[in-house]
């Protein structure tokens, strides 16, 4: 696996949209805070245009992002946003350059498609707060985490609830979003879980999407041989019209009830302001307790 080094005071860091399209200004913070934290911020050329639901036509996402790529003097990548997007444009962002010159590249929810595409090529990407999250203020323990992995090599995260079934394992961690890891099944990009701590999150899905979405996962032999198991936040999730009989929670450990690896939920990742950075394809510790859970990254030396 490939791990980009550690930022430094000087570096540059280019914002990118290859998903949803942004409003005005919306960037606004994260350039302040990154320019405080003495890199240089460089803005992608159509990070602010607009086609429909997209942040500009898909040949103008895949320019800026190719050349976020491509530029050596760009040490890091910050996604601006989420949304939908990146899967309309994967198979034409070309990674010979990045593997060249690595960078970190930054990013949660839609992105969840680019980081699959860069662990499968070796690369290690970092799910975690996207340019928009700098401007909410509830997020600053996260971002201030961000910026611990960037420059320190530093990451852990806790979980201040009961364990469901405790253990403690060291494996390469995988995972995100839980719609674009279904997304992925089938395709160049599929993800890998053998032998692999697996993360998932997800936002405003109806439970019974989430056991469908499961149990896509448990069909494809995706939850067979998993490290661990830890779930992040699952905002907004609701009942829908006709009540599913189970809530979220218990679906997922329902399908996980066979298997003998830790499982934990509480952890803070995904679609809320506390939303703490993993490098994915990184090697993890996990432990799970009977009172809390706990994730570190082992940086490479």
């Amino acid at each position: 696996m490939i791990f980009p080094r550690s930022l430094t005071k000087g570096d540059k860091i280019a914002i990118v949209s290859p998903s949803g399209r942004l409003q005005e200004n919306s960037l606004d913070a994260a350039i302040k805070i990154l320019t405080s934290w003495g890199l240089q911020v460089v803005l992608g050329k159509h990070v602010y245009d607009t086609n429909n639901y997209f942040a500009g036509q898909d040949s103008h996402r895949i320019a800026d992002l190719q050349e976020a790529f491509d530029e050596p003097s760009i040490a890091a990548v910050l996604c601006a946003r989420g949304g939908y997007g990146v899967t309309r444009i994967m198979e034409k962002i070309e990674l010979n350059s990045i593997k060249k010159t690595p960078k970190w590249v930054i990013g949660y929810s839609d992105i969840t498609a680019l980081h699959l595409r860069l662990e499968n090529q070796g690369i290690a990407g970092i799910h975690g707060p996207m340019g928009t999250s700098f401007s909410d203020g509830k997020a600053h323990s996260a971002i201030e985490s961000l910026r611990d992995l960037l420059f320190n090599k530093t990451s852990k995260i806790s979980a201040m609830e009961p364990g469901v079934r405790p253990g403690l394992v060291t494996a390469p961690i995988t995972g995100g979003n839980l719609s674009l890891i279904v997304d992925s099944l089938g395709t160049p990009d599929e993800i890998d879980t053998q032998n692999k701590i697996l993360f998932i999150e997800e936002i405003a899905e109806k439970t019974y999407k989430i056991d469908r979405m499961f149990q896509q996962l448990l069909r494809a032999g995706k939850l067979d041989k998993l490290a661990g198991l830890i779930i992040g936040h699952f905002s907004e999730i609701d009942e829908g019209s006709t009540p599913f009989g189970e809530s979220w929670k218990e679906v997922i450990t329902n399908i996980a009830q066979n298997y003998s690896y830790p499982l934990s939920f509480g952890f803070n990742i995904g679609h809320e302001p506390a939303n703490y950075p993993v490098v994915i394809g990184g090697q993890y510790q996990l432990n799970v307790g009977p009172d809390m859970s706990t994730l570190e990254w082992i940086a490479p030396v």
